[in-house]
């Protein structure tokens, strides 16, 4: 196993693994963005992976944080963004999970991911993964005692193909236990009869391969939805306005509709 685990993860002048914008809000909503960048620490350098392959999904959700940023502002919403590359490691899985820090993404290998010991795995854990799901926490602690209480919102993107197959969806909703929010937000969206709208795909969240959903939502009560839109449609700013529009509009609906 490698021991080699910089002195600190995160030097002085480097961002911190959250974002928090329009703390002070007043909506309901509670925006989180697990995949906001494709950052990496200076001390980590490239990971051993090629540029090119840093400007893909596998480094982060392409088009979500602006999508988010956009969202907040109309919805008068507090969000938290993740700026770091999943590469180092992934804020939507639980740290038990064998991908919470890949050695291989889709086809492309993870060199510096490869070998790690313990020590290493947990400092990166406490630098980039704890702090960011700390945030989130205070955000939703903040407005548990509020009427209305909170509604958290996982903001996602997907690829349009993954090894060969072409996802024809738009848009996915996805949900597991409280379906709530998920099922009312469905219904709107195909009833606006404009696009493909996955119900739980391209992907379903379960307690394996999710953290944010069931750490945040689920074990807390809070209504809740994961939305995950097709990053070719948010990779311009016209694709980012237009669906944080549709989504501004919709889910102040949907949550009305919810017990």
């Amino acid at each position: 196993m490698s021991s080699t685990v910089p002195p600190e993860l995160l030097r002085a002048d480097e961002p911190a693994p959250f974002q928090i914008v329009q703390p002070q809000a007043r909506s309901r909503f509670v925006l989180c963005c697990d995949h906001a960048g494709r950052r990496l620490p200076q001390a980590l350098g490239d990971l051993g992976v090629a540029a090119a392959e840093l400007q893909r999904h596998i480094a982060w959700d392409i088009g979500a944080a602006e999508v988010s940023l956009r969202l907040a502002e109309a919805l008068d919403a507090v969000a938290i963004l993740q700026p770091y590359s999943r590469l180092v490691i992934d804020c939507n899985r639980p740290l038990i999970a064998e991908d919470s820090i890949a050695t291989i993404s889709e086809d492309t290998e993870i060199p510096a991911n490869k070998n790690l010991d313990s020590d290493a795995k947990a400092q990166r854990a406490k630098t980039i993964f704890e702090p960011y799901h700390a945030q989130l926490q205070a955000a939703l602690d903040a407005r548990m005692n509020q009427s209305p209480s909170p509604i958290l919102v996982s903001m996602h993107s997907f690829t349009p193909v993954y090894r060969g197959v072409a996802r024809p969806w738009a848009i996915g909703v996805l949900y597991h236990r409280d379906a709530r929010l998920g099922h009312a937000l469905l219904a709107l969206l195909r009833a606006e009869n404009q696009w493909p709208v996955g119900d739980n795909q391209p992907y379903a969240v379960d307690d394996e391969h999710d953290y944010t959903v069931p750490q945040h939502g689920e074990k807390r009560g809070v209504a809740h939805v994961e939305i995950e839109i097709r990053q070719d449609l948010i990779d311009s700013t016209e694709g980012q306005t237009q669906w944080a529009g549709i989504l501004a509009r919709l889910l102040p609906v949907a949550a009305a509709a919810i017990p």
